[in-house]
């Protein structure tokens, strides 16, 4: 029988053998099956209940045929924008993507030519890596800078780079994965700039712009500025509500010319739309989820907290970058384990799968993880026992 936590209305169920990427890929991906998952970036909460009876309604009407992109569901996107994040979007110019992974790389081939110069941010999330090497692009890389307690932008080694390697698209993570960084507006401001002064595309990747922690603001950075023919912001009420599994997100394209340029690429690809359940769902958390990613986001922060403070207290030499969005936590434990002791620390002594964070980038990453705070606290608590056990008598 699968595990049922109930916090307040928010409910944890342990996703084993349920064909869950996090949960039954362990043994596939780490070599150990028995592994306690805080990689995949996904949640163990039961979606909003809302959802769940909007599913459920058309379940039960039975007739699944081909399926309109419905009014309600772009309207309920838009008032989500402008409420929660002061961005008017028109209903024009929003397009389908069924994940913003596949739009990243559908965008690199509309926005760019092989071998031109594509860059990013390291450490960042390692699918826009994959991105760049897989459709043959040139990889440049402006890593951000590790300060006392996070990261920042170095603006002088982006605009050295832009113009020595003569760079054509920059994908901005905003918030950024993995570091939790929530840009102010006017460091995205500063760096979208320097992308408009050498003519330079940017995507930014938004998907996790509703999961922000108390004291900190999502900018949307169409909102920073006059971008418009220059950008393309990309978020999904997906990651927002955990519904991965529904792949349903949004491009907003404000220029009618890069807008023609995605409907023809998109037209050359037959797709025109999304499933009907993606929508359905989508569209009911928008309009009464609201609720349901507070409570979320309190058990969020409780579980970033638990961690953070438990692993200081402990571990005099560990150090964290200060969650300020995303579920996902930052830890450097290099001084406590070498690169290639990792995995048998991990895998062997703690018993977790974490993403390990050499995949994030080259150059400093090694004795970094990336843990996963979308679980119940007794996982948080387990992982922070076998660390702090394990690491006391390195």
């Amino acid at each position: 029988m699968q595990k049922r936590i109930r916090m307040n209305q928010i409910i944890y169920k342990e996703r084993k053998n349920t064909n869950s990427m996090k949960w039954d890929n362990c043994g596939e991906k780490f070599g150990n099956e028995k592994l306690l998952p805080l990689w995949v970036a996904d949640m163990d909460f039961e979606v909003p209940e809302c959802v769940k009876d909007a599913i459920k309604e058309y379940a039960d009407f039975g007739v699944f045929g081909y399926y309109n992109t419905p009014h309600a569901y772009a309207d309920a996107f838009i008032r989500w924008e402008e409420t929660y994040h002061n961005y008017q979007v028109k209903r024009e110019w929003m397009r389908f993507a069924p994940g913003v992974v596949p739009a990243v790389n559908w965008l690199m081939h509309i926005l760019t030519r092989e071998q031109e110069g594509v860059i990013i941010m390291p450490p960042v999330y390692y699918p826009f890596r994959d991105a760049i090497l897989n459709n043959n692009r040139q990889l440049v890389e402006s890593p951000l800078v590790r300060t006392e307690n996070g990261y920042v932008m170095d603006y002088k080694d982006f605009e050295e780079k832009i113009m020595e390697h003569d760079v054509k698209l920059f994908i901005l993570c905003s918030p950024h994965n993995p570091v939790g960084r929530v840009w102010r507006s006017g460091e995205i401001q500063r760096v979208l700039d320097i992308c408009k002064k050498h003519h330079v595309y940017v995507i930014s990747d938004e998907i996790h712009q509703d999961i922000i922690m108390k004291g900190h603001e999502h900018v949307v950075a169409a909102t920073t500025g006059t971008y418009d023919d220059m950008l393309v912001t990309l978020t999904a009420g997906t990651k927002t509500f955990n519904l991965a599994a529904c792949q349903n997100s949004v491009l907003v394209i404000p220029d009618q010319g890069l807008r023609d340029r995605y409907d023809q690429y998109l037209k050359r690809l037959r797709i025109n739309g999304g499933n009907a359940f993606g929508y359905i769902a989508v569209q009911s958390a928008y309009e009464k989820g609201r609720d349901w990613l507070e409570q979320v986001l309190d058990i969020i922060e409780a579980n970033y907290r638990y961690m953070r403070n438990a692993l200081l207290e402990a571990l005099a030499d560990v150090w964290i970058s200060e969650l300020e969005g995303t579920y996902l936590m930052w830890i450097d434990l290099g001084r406590y384990i070498k690169p290639e002791d990792m995995k048998h620390v991990i895998h062997d002594k703690w018993g977790l799968a974490v993403d390990y964070g050499c995949w994030f980038g080259e150059g400093g990453y090694d004795g970094f993880i990336r843990v996963n705070l979308g679980t119940s606290k007794e996982n948080i608590a387990l992982a922070e026992q076998n660390i702090i056990r394990a690491l006391k008598h390195v």
